[in-house]
Formats: C-alpha cells, structure tokens, sequence
C-alpha cells in the first residue's frame, strides 16, 4: 500500500527489472530463473532476496509494470502469453476482475494456515495468495493547515466543505488501485443511492483527478518530500494510513513527528494478492515464490520496504508503523462479490460524473 511504493531509489532491491514491454519467454525457457510481474511498488531487501535465490536455487527476475490497475488489466490482455509466472499486486478492488477472467491457477502455498483467514478472499480454490493488507486514506499536509489555522478533515463529509475547497488531488479510478479504493470507500459509507451525489459535491469542490498514486503524492501533493521538490499545492491527497512514516523513516535529518496525518474517518481498508499465472513457463518456480512471499521473513521484511501491514499471524511490524502509521481501527470494507458486482458501473458512472 504503496506507502507502498515510496522512494523504490533509496531502497537497495538487488533485483533485475525489465521494461513493461519485455517477453518471459527468456525465464520461461531458464528453468533457474522465476519471472515476478507487479506495480512499481513493489520493493524487497537485497539479503531477503538473496536468502530466498540461495535456499530455492532460483533467479529472481522482475517486471515493473506501472500502477496496480494498469498491471492488473496488462495481465489480464496477455494472460495467454504471460509475461512472468508470478503476479503480485492484485488487490480485493480488483481480484473478480482477475479471477473472472481466468489470470491465476490454484496453488495452495506452503505457510497459509499462518495466514489470517480474513484475509483469505479465495479460501475455496487458493487461486490468489494473501500477501499484505493496508488502508487507503487521505493524507494531509501538517504544515499548511497548521499556517492557514484550518483544522484538517477527519470524514469523507469534511471533504465536500468549503473551507477544503481545491485542496485534495485523488487518483483516476479507472487506472489507480488507491483512487478505486476511494471510490469504493465512498460507496461504502454512503451506499448505491448516495455515493454519486457525494462526488458531484467534491466536484465542485474543486478535487482534482491524477492517473496514478506516484504522480498525486510525489508531484501533486504539497506534503510529501517529493510533492515539496515538485512544488505540489495541494495539502490533501489520497494515499495510505502508512504514507506517514514513511515520510520520518526517509527524510535527513529525521523530525521528531511525522510532517503528514491521516484523515481516519476516509479509510478503506485493501489486501494485495499473489498468484501463479494460468500459463507460466515455471509454474515450480512460481510456486516456491509464492511460498517465500508468505514466510515470516518475507513478511517483516516488507513493512519497511513497501509500507504495508503482514497478513501472517505473528509478524512483528516496525516501530515506526506503531508511532507514525497504525492500521486503520474502523475502515470501510466491501464483500468481493459487492465489488464485482458493482465496480465497473460505478467506474463508468464515476468517469462521467468527475471526468467529463
């Protein structure tokens, strides 16, 4: 949750990735290597990966392909000639989608009775793996509201009010993973009837639509290190309950407190899976991947790296997380089937209501 894909460059990966355009054929045909295919977020320490490449004897190879929607459906388009063998990425906003369309073969990993079983959105047929769990909410700039003597919103309600006029920048939920999640976090609390009356008002008040989360937060928002360098202005942006410490654990010096704050009544809560591709050259490759990605070393490892939440029973999470970035205590959640029943309607209805 990405926050999930925060400052991948100061990160040490060790991983090889290849551009979006790339074939897997190559890994395909190299038993010894295992293709991984995700969002930019996706980010690993390089002694994790080390540990997993010497104890499995594969070569781990990564495509980077774009934002968690748009992988999503570039997955689903080459599902017949897969680019890797693994995906990682797909959340619970996008899982039917995926399923629906026949993305994944049924693996049972090794490790899933560690585990939560809420999180376990495909218990049935283990055709996706639950990897980490994170909350989409909007994040604030400290500074500005604290300059301008506002209060900053706490509620989806807030955001409609004029004092916040043209100050949050969301993402398209058409090709953003988090600006779906706030799509469907508005449905959630307002319901089929009321969500759409709900976005013309944050229309008219001037909320402003970006593709993807790297471009809202890193350019457009005035709050984070990026949005600063950018020369961002706007003081609220939809981003992740774990985007503030990630702002403390990167900055030089570090501050005392984290220059950003979460909005906690606009909440809605996102699991990322992993799954072995219907047609993957190395589906035994795969399948050990998937396994390394539900071990506990994985698992606390990737807090820091992608600044998500572990779904395995047990594991530890930073300090940081717990002063600067805890979980949402009451987010919106959605049942699967709600979502798929509902999603593509509502990006169409929401297109035309905020886009057009």
């Amino acid at each position: 949750m990405h926050t999930r894909t925060f400052l991948a460059a100061a990160v040490g990966l060790g991983l090889v990735t290849l551009s979006a355009c790339s074939s897997s054929s190559g890994s395909d045909a190299d038993s010894k290597t295992v293709t991984l295919v995700s969002h930019d977020s996706w980010a690993v320490s390089k002694n994790v990966l080390q540990d997993f490449e010497k104890q499995s004897g594969y070569k781990v190879r990564v495509l980077k392909d774009g934002d968690a929607g748009q992988a999503v459906n570039k997955a689903i388009l080459t599902k017949d000639n897969p680019q890797g063998d693994v995906f990682f990425g797909v959340d619970n906003t996008l899982l039917s989608r995926a399923l629906d369309n026949g993305l994944f073969q049924p693996y049972e990993a090794k490790g899933l009775g560690t585990v939560g079983t809420a999180y376990q959105l495909d218990a049935d047929r283990h055709r996706v793996t639950p990897i980490d769990y994170g909350d989409i909410c909007v994040n604030y700039d400290k500074a500005y509201f604290s300059k301008h003597k506002l209060t900053p919103p706490t509620s989806y309600a807030d955001l409609v009010k004029p004092q916040y006029k043209n100050l949050l920048v969301t993402e398209n939920a058409s090709t953003s993973s988090p600006g779906l999640g706030f799509l469907l976090g508005s449905a959630a609390q307002y319901g089929d009837d009321g969500w759409q009356d709900y976005w013309k008002k944050l229309k008219a008040n001037g909320v402003k639509v970006v593709d993807g989360w790297e471009q809202a937060y890193d350019e457009e928002f005035s709050g984070s290190a990026g949005g600063k360098k950018a020369g961002g202005d706007r003081p609220l942006v939809v981003s992740y309950a774990s985007s503030p410490p990630a702002e403390v654990i990167y900055a030089d010096p570090k501050p005392s407190t984290a220059p950003t704050g979460v909005a906690t009544g606009t909440c809605f809560r996102q699991i990322e899976f992993a799954g072995l591709l219907s047609n993957a050259g190395n589906t035994k490759g795969g399948k050990a991947l998937i396994d390394f990605l539900v071990s506990r070393e994985f698992q606390e490892d990737m807090p820091l790296n992608m600044f998500v939440y572990p779904v395995v029973k047990g594991a530890s999470v930073p300090a940081e997380f717990t002063k600067y970035g805890p979980a949402a205590q009451d987010p919106e959640t959605m049942a699967p089937d709600e979502i798929a029943a509902n999603r593509d309607q509502w990006v169409k209805t929401w297109t035309s209501l905020v886009l057009k």
